[in-house]
């Protein structure tokens, strides 16, 4: 059984798919300096850096399917400027993802 871990949101000029896949948890690692684990918490609890949030989408984005240049480029456009309020919830939308699975459509409270 495959589980989704895709999450699907407005991001930039339009409708983006983020996705963080298992290559992409040990880049995430590496750029950020934390276990993945250490990661999600450090965002959930709102106790992050900058980098945590941008890189998480820069590299979501690519998981979703973008290429790594224009991921680039949508995040020094759209993110790294932005107010972190903007920002920071999708980052954490995206790690729910991987950490929870992506809620089925219809599913009460969004649960599967």
């Amino acid at each position: 059984m495959t589980v989704d871990l895709t999450h699907r949101a407005f991001f930039g000029d339009g409708e983006r798919d983020f996705s963080i896949t298992p290559e992409l948890i040990l880049e995430l690692e590496r750029k950020t300096g934390a276990g993945i684990g250490g990661l999600c918490r450090r965002l959930f609890a709102g106790d992050f850096k900058h980098g945590d949030v941008t890189e998480t989408i820069r590299l979501a984005l690519i998981g979703g399917g973008t290429s790594p240049k224009d991921a680039d480029a949508l995040v020094a456009a759209y993110a790294v400027n932005r107010p972190l309020s903007e920002i920071y919830p999708l980052s954490v939308s995206i790690l729910e993802v991987l950490w929870f699975g992506a809620a089925k459509p219809g599913a009460p409270n969004g649960n599967s």
